[in-house]
């Protein structure tokens, strides 16, 4: 992969954000993270197939069919194969994917994958009802009015119950400090412009299950964000075509998707399963161990979510994940550094965008494009993880790359 490209993540906490004025649409956000892209691999007409990941732009924007917009991006993708894919907050993810079987199966030397939501064109409460499709919808009416909080702060919960909540609560605290001192670094971030002093007592804020939900506070979730996100998926004959040399691109080592249920409650709500799943396979695909692995990129759209990742690849027992944290070894200068740019807690969640922007931070970590955010990638740690997840754990895409 290679010619990594990110709109600005729009939302609450940008300076350019004002919900009573007319924002970019779809079609804005798709020509620029595409033309982004283009840019750096010889133009579209180097480009054989395209994919577009989208989780629910028929309800956020009343607009579907959205592989009819990529021939918008340049003329010269007229008469290319587009397709949108979907898999809730994983729809980035399985972009990726089915460009990668596209140079795998042959049919494309050169992909363009991209990703795109666009979530503030609805009051929150109104949303919260449109992601609730990411988990099974029957359950819609028994849950919380926000539904996907309600759904983790069952997690968190559950989690405090079976270890304790102080440890698990300052870990959470410290991930949403590290995410935003990390946003600060990466000018496309929805938090670039949060200048706030003490984020520890903003993470530690007690959650009020009258205003929200019992187990989390607003500073443990994830934003309302607009964006897009670009990159290419090349084979070795494609990056000749493009006339881009080995070492401007990350080697995609092994990638796994998993799926789970969705009509089935979590048989452990302390346990992401396929999360742990799908990192087992793509480490046992690329014969390697989480200890080889440099640099994370992790589906952190809750905080508890962050904590029940990293007990899932195996960097900390079950009940420790908090402690792994503020232990420092997620931050940036830890022993593996998390969500150099943010995360979804910092650098923004627009839904189908996400997957894309994990390997497009990635691929700028490991080839030392990130400019502030860069971070030192040790030479017996060359590989760069990204997980991205649907819906409460239905849906995985986990991807390994080497640095070049």
């Amino acid at each position: 992969m290679t010619g990594g490209y990110n709109t600005i993540s729009l939302g609450t906490g940008r300076k350019e954000f004002n919900p009573k004025k007319v924002r970019p649409g779809l079609e804005l956000y798709i020509k620029e993270a595409g033309n982004g892209t283009l840019a750096q691999i010889g133009g579209a007409v180097t480009v054989d197939e395209c994919v577009i990941g989208n989780f629910m732009a028929s309800r956020f924007n009343r607009q579907a069919h959205l592989g009819g917009f990529i021939p918008m991006i340049d003329e010269a993708l007229r008469y290319k194969p587009a397709t949108r894919v979907e898999g809730a907050c994983a729809s980035g993810g399985l972009a990726l994917t089915a460009g990668i079987r596209a140079v795998l199966a042959e049919s494309a030397e050169v992909v363009l994958a991209l990703g795109v939501e666009v979530q503030n064109s609805v009051k929150a409460i109104y949303g919260a009802d449109i992601l609730a499709g990411a988990g099974w919808y029957p359950d819609r009416k028994a849950g919380h009015a926000y539904f996907f909080p309600g759904q983790f702060s069952n997690r968190a919960g559950a989690y405090f119950d079976r270890y304790g909540r102080e440890t698990a609560r300052q870990g959470m605290a410290r991930w949403f400090r590290n995410m935003i001192e990390n946003a600060r670094l990466c000018p496309t971030a929805q938090e670039y412009h949060n200048s706030t002093g003490d984020l520890d007592a903003l993470g530690l804020s007690e959650p009020d299950g009258r205003s929200f939900v019992d187990h989390l506070n607003v500073f443990d979730c994830s934003k309302v964000s607009d964006g897009a996100s670009a990159i290419a998926i090349l084979s070795e004959e494609g990056l000749k075509r493009a006339g881009i040399p080995r070492e401007q691109a990350v080697e995609v080592v092994a990638w796994a998707q998993v799926e789970e249920d969705i009509t089935k409650p979590p048989a452990d709500l302390t346990v992401v399963s396929t999360i742990k799943e799908a990192v087992r396979q793509v480490l046992e695909r690329a014969g390697i161990t989480i200890d080889q692995v440099g640099t994370v990129e992790t589906h952190d759209c809750f905080t508890i979510a962050a904590v029940l990742a990293i007990e899932a690849m195996g960097l900390a027992k079950p009940g420790h994940g908090g402690e792994f944290i503020l232990a420092g070894h997620t931050s940036r200068m830890g022993r593996i550094p998390f969500n150099t740019t943010g995360g979804l807690i910092g650098w923004g969640h627009p839904t189908g965008a996400t997957g894309v922007h994990q390997a497009v931070t990635i691929w700028e970590q490991l080839t030392g494009r990130a400019g502030d955010s860069q971070i030192r990638i040790h030479s017996d740690r060359p590989f760069g993880l990204t997980v991205n997840m649907g819906g409460d754990d239905k849906t995985v895409v986990a991807i390994l790359y080497k640095k070049p």
